[in-house]
């Protein structure tokens, strides 16, 4: 990933986060005919190992664990898509002074890499199952718990899936919030964000804290 220094992100308990609240990664391995990607969602164990450790499930059905388990030694690489938003040069105050801005795409960004080890294990899977849903069913004011389904069910279930656990060597975090711009295209970004939807709200945070923007 292409990292210049003002956007470069290194502080765990803020790479941690963006996983955390986008859990949704896209594993990608090497295979014979290329790539494959596919997107799963993880958990994330911090104090498992220096970098942390992450946990997932994929269906029997889908042949990427297998192409895992051909290539042990292989890396594979997760990304996790934070919040994004289409900058518009009309934010710019540079547009009104010299005119000489052009679009871009603010987004916040963690990759991971690792060693992935396929888990086919009951016990393992029950207690993946139950840890991801409550994850993110616990917010819930009446949150769906895995024992709400039948017994019999959930274990017929678990027989057709398989876990990964992944032990992250390297996590690296770009977080491109228009930190690159004078403060005047910063606050201008920011403030456009705002009138704009609800869902640009939280990069309007990210450009406002990146940019010094928050005392203003």
């Amino acid at each position: 990933m292409y990292e210049p220094p003002h956007f470069q992100e290194t502080r765990p308990d803020v790479l941690h986060g963006l996983i955390r609240s986008h859990p949704l990664g896209m594993l990608i391995s090497n295979g014979p005919d290329g790539p494959v990607a596919d997107a799963i969602p993880f958990l994330l164990d911090a104090g498992a190992s220096p970098n942390g450790r992450l946990r997932a499930h994929l269906a029997k059905a889908n042949p990427h664990w297998k192409l895992i388990v051909g290539n042990p030694s292989s890396p594979v690489l997760i990304v996790f898509q934070g919040t994004d938003a289409y900058v518009t040069p009309s934010w710019y105050e540079t547009k009104r002074e010299t005119g000489k801005v052009v679009p871009t795409w603010n987004y916040a960004i963690v990759q991971v890499r690792g060693t992935a080890k396929v888990i086919d294990d009951q016990d393992w899977l029950a207690q993946q199952i139950a840890d991801l849903t409550i994850s993110q069913e616990g917010p819930r004011e009446a949150p769906w718990a895995v024992t709400d389904a039948p017994p019999p069910f959930i274990q017929s279930q678990i027989k057709g899936i398989i876990g990964l656990e992944i032990e992250i060597s390297e996590i690296h975090g770009k977080w491109k919030v228009s930190q690159n711009r004078p403060v005047a295209d910063r606050a201008g970004v920011a403030q456009g964000l705002e009138s704009e939807t609800a869902n640009s709200s939280d990069m309007a945070r990210l450009v406002r804290s990146y940019g010094g923007l928050d005392s203003n």
